[in-house]
């Protein structure tokens, strides 16, 4: 018989069997496995749907890729084969003006004839002088001279000697600039203008 505790003294604990002890741990630790083991297995299917949907992703993307690359060699293979027709080259028709003042060929007595282009000449630089606020009266082709053509101006005395290898624009332009220069030294009457060199002119 043992000593029965008095009621200052603490209560001893009880005693369990060695094999309830063991039977309880193990019922515990499988309850514990089991529910480890269903939350993995339903992590382990949220992450394989995951992955799933990636790689339909990545199978739509590189699909979509792919078409894109094969349409751009169908048109470059395309566009080799055919060959684009270059637009047609319209141009403007010319102008030609024909002369309005009279053209005196020195030479006509010998039976010689003003040629078409010496007239189409005449008209353009009559065309250019008017242009430049001048009157021609007439053209002159001197006896002897093959491409030298004399315009008179109203109001002048004198003419301007041209060339008809040179543009009339700018024999007309060259011939205006003497003019203003020498009535900027009050020189209002000559004899000729010669502006039949480029980057030249001389006056008498």
């Amino acid at each position: 018989m043992g000593k029965e505790p008095t009621k200052n003294e603490p209560t001893p604990p009880k005693l369990v069997h060695r094999r309830a002890n063991r039977n309880s741990s193990f019922y515990s630790g499988r309850t514990i496995g089991e529910k480890r083991e269903r939350l993995e297995t339903a992590n382990e299917r949220a992450a394989a749907r995951k992955k799933d949907k990636r790689k339909k992703a990545t199978r739509i993307i590189f699909t979509a890729i792919g078409f894109v690359v094969l349409v751009a060699i169908l048109v470059a293979i395309s566009r080799s084969f055919i060959k684009e027709e270059p637009a047609p080259i319209v141009q403007e028709p010319e102008i030609v003006y024909n002369p309005t003042i009279e053209v005196i060929d020195e030479d006509a007595a010998s039976g010689s004839r003003i040629t078409n282009r010496m007239k189409l000449y005449v008209g353009q630089a009559e065309k250019d002088f008017r242009d430049l606020g001048y009157k021609p009266t007439k053209a002159v082709i001197p006896s002897g001279a093959i491409r030298e053509v004399d315009i008179y101006l109203d109001g002048y005395n004198g003419f301007i000697k041209l060339v008809i290898d040179r543009g009339t624009a700018v024999s007309a332009e060259d011939a205006d600039r003497v003019i203003r220069y020498l009535n900027g030294l009050d020189i209002h009457d000559f004899n000729y203008i010669d502006v039949r060199t480029e980057g030249r002119a001389f006056w008498k």
